[in-house]
């Protein structure tokens, strides 16, 4: 069996995430989309909350899971035998910082492939920061996340602008 696995923070999941997620899910016999708990970030959600909404917009994926792991991805990938990392390119930037990582994983874990799979056109742009920053501003974010989710983001967004507001 042929096991990938998906890294991100996913706060929150993008349009963007989901089309790597589905174009994964045809290569490979199951992915594990892992939500890693990053200590220098704030996130904006739960991870709890960040997981449900994977669940949620994954529940179509018969093979894809959902989980969250806070230590080092090789080792994740070795407890899981996952043979790929997946991860998303969407500018020439993003692969500079991708390829070292790929790098350290694959000295990590011998075993261990990267797989980069290039955004869509028209995610080429998006990232869960722009997504929050652009809601913050009220813009409309409704083409760039997932329907099943949009509603739950904009009343945080609010909640997150009001305190911001009050704060002053």
């Amino acid at each position: 069996m042929r096991i990938a696995v998906y890294p991100g923070s996913f706060d929150p999941v993008t349009n963007g995430h989901l089309n790597i997620i589905e174009r994964a899910a045809k290569l490979f016999d199951r992915v594990i989309v892992c939500v890693m708990i990053n200590s220098g970030k704030k996130p904006l959600f739960s991870l709890a909350e960040r997981e449900g909404f994977l669940r949620s917009v994954c529940a179509h994926l018969q093979n894809v899971e959902i989980d969250s792991y806070g230590g080092l991805l090789a080792e994740y990938a070795k407890e899981h035998r996952c043979c790929t990392i997946i991860k998303g390119l969407r500018a020439g930037s993003d692969f500079e910082k991708e390829f070292q990582m790929a790098m350290i994983n694959r000295k990590l874990n011998p075993d261990l492939e990267s797989l980069f799979l290039t955004a869509e056109h028209q995610y080429m742009y998006l990232s869960s920061s722009a997504v929050k920053e652009l809601g913050f501003y009220g813009a409309d974010v409704s083409g760039l996340l997932p329907p099943q989710i949009l509603q739950q983001f904009l009343q945080r967004i609010r909640n997150t602008s009001d305190n911001k507001e009050n704060e002053k």
